[in-house]
């Protein structure tokens, strides 16, 4: 990650001291008497509308202000476009509002994202934020770091980012920080009682096999609560046998965005040293098409005993993720949550900026809440409706993958197919999340998105504080 957040000393000892950033709002404009300052503003059309800014240089014709506008009120990640509109150089908020120093910090790292692996760029220097007094510098780089990583994940090709690559990721996580790492892969997933997973992913290349990967961090721990991260890792989505039109399948190398959010929070959970025992479980595969592929018709058995009926194998996520759903309920965690691009419908629903989350748990539902409200990670609670139950239900298995027309509610109906698979005992949550900005603008640059991360971290965080 590049260090785009430093501290005073070091801007001080850089050749040029830091350019003051003063933040605006619209009636402090309208307020500003006349003079030099005001008609260099109007003179760039700037009139603190949120995201415009204005550029103040000195006598020497060198930058040595920026005004940066924020609309009718204070959005602290809104400053997310901050540094897409500046020169590489030091900068320091001179305002920064009371008590948001590290959202502003954060909005700053989480704005200066640039996925360069492949572009050459003749300047590779960002601009530099100052950090704002009082900010936890170590925190914020941290959480900056864990949506990069689910980010840069999500945008790296499927050539480059395979089952394989998924494990080497997980694998530097686990020694990083101490932590037990397990891979079940390619025909021992039978043997092991994967076979969902073995299923959908059995039609790849050879050094694409699927697997699942397991990664356990203070098992031995057990005083301290469990906390499970699922994550749906199918690295490209052909659509399988029912394959995927051109259009469907431009961007299916994100829909392993699920795999990365768990890996990205499991590392932030670690680092942070949140007082609890964590394992995060990853299905790691491809659907792929060849003569092995798994067929609309079959009936697949999985790892806790439930059979389901192929009606599409375009839903291929949630019957990998009923494997390492069951998996996780086999070690009784208290709080499980598994993240998913699992359907188009929640993007009919809600879109792609608003992520649908669900629980049977009111109490944790609000805790959610708040903490996406809080940190400007927003999702919304949707119903596990048991009206639509019976929209699952197969003739001939114990369940279905496609479910019924009737019901047309198609994130819900996932959902509800995932709660047959997840853990009996604690609480259960399930994020649809999309895992991708479809619209370019300064501070979220088309590609990959890290979502509810970091509000699902936040309220752990509140749940389990850590020791200080």
């Amino acid at each position: 990650m590049h260090d785009v957040l430093i501290t005073a000393a070091q801007s001080s000892s850089s050749a040029a001291a830091a350019i003051p950033v003063q933040l605006m709002l619209e009636e402090e404009f309208k307020a500003l008497p006349e003079g030099v300052l005001r008609a260099t503003c109007e003179a760039q059309r700037f009139k603190a509308q949120n995201g415009h800014v204005a550029s103040i240089s000195g006598a020497d014709g060198k930058l040595n202000r920026i005004i940066w506008g924020l609309g009718s009120k204070l959005e602290p990640m809104s400053l997310r476009a901050l540094p897409t509109k500046l020169p590489a150089g030091d900068y320091v908020i001179e305002n920064p509002p009371a008590d948001s120093g590290d959202m502003v910090a954060l909005a700053w790292a989480l704005g200066s994202y640039v996925f360069d692996r492949y572009k050459k760029r003749e300047n590779h220097a960002r601009p530099r934020l100052v950090a704002p007094e009082g900010v936890n510098l170590d925190h914020v780089r941290h959480v900056a770091g864990a949506c990069e990583l689910a980010r840069e994940m999500v945008d790296t090709p499927a050539a480059d980012m395979g089952p394989l690559q998924i494990e080497t990721i997980a694998r530097e996580i686990a020694e990083k920080h101490g932590a037990r790492i397990g891979v079940v892969t390619g025909d021992n997933l039978l043997e092991e009682n994967y076979p969902a997973v073995h299923a959908v992913g059995r039609a790849a290349a050879p050094h694409r096999a699927p697997r699942v990967i397991e990664l356990a961090w203070r098992e031995d721990r057990t005083e301290l609560p469990l906390v499970a991260l699922v994550g749906k890792g199918v690295v490209f989505d052909s659509g399988g046998l029912d394959i995927k039109p051109a259009s469907g399948m431009r961007n299916m190398k994100k829909d392993m965005g699920g795999a990365a959010h768990a890996l990205a929070l499991g590392r932030l959970i670690m680092q942070a040293d949140l007082p609890v025992r964590l394992v995060v479980l990853v299905a790691a595969v491809e659907n792929a098409i060849s003569g092995d592929a798994f067929r609309p018709g079959d009936v697949l058995s999985t790892r806790l005993g439930k059979t389901i009926e192929i009606g599409n194998t375009d839903a291929e996520g949630r019957v990998i993720l009923s494997d390492v759903l069951a998996r996780a309920g086999e070690l009784e965690p208290a709080l499980t949550f598994d993240f998913a691009t699992l359907t188009g419908a929640a993007r009919v629903a809600l879109g792609p900026e608003l992520p649908p989350f669900y629980t049977d748990d009111e109490g944790l539902a609000v805790e959610i809440a708040a903490a996406a409200k809080a940190h400007a990670d927003p999702m919304w609670r949707m119903p596990l409706w048991p009206g639509y139950q019976d929209a699952v239900k197969s003739d001939i298995a114990d369940v279905r993958n496609d479910s019924a027309d009737w019901a047309q509610a198609g994130s819900v109906t996932a959902a509800l197919f995932l709660k047959h698979f997840a853990p009996k005992v604690g609480s259960w949550t399930h994020f649809d999340v999309f895992a991708w900005n479809s619209r370019g603008r300064p501070g979220w640059p088309v590609g990959g998105e890290a979502q509810a991360i970091r509000a699902v971290f936040a309220m752990l965080a509140k749940r389990f504080p850590a020791a200080r």
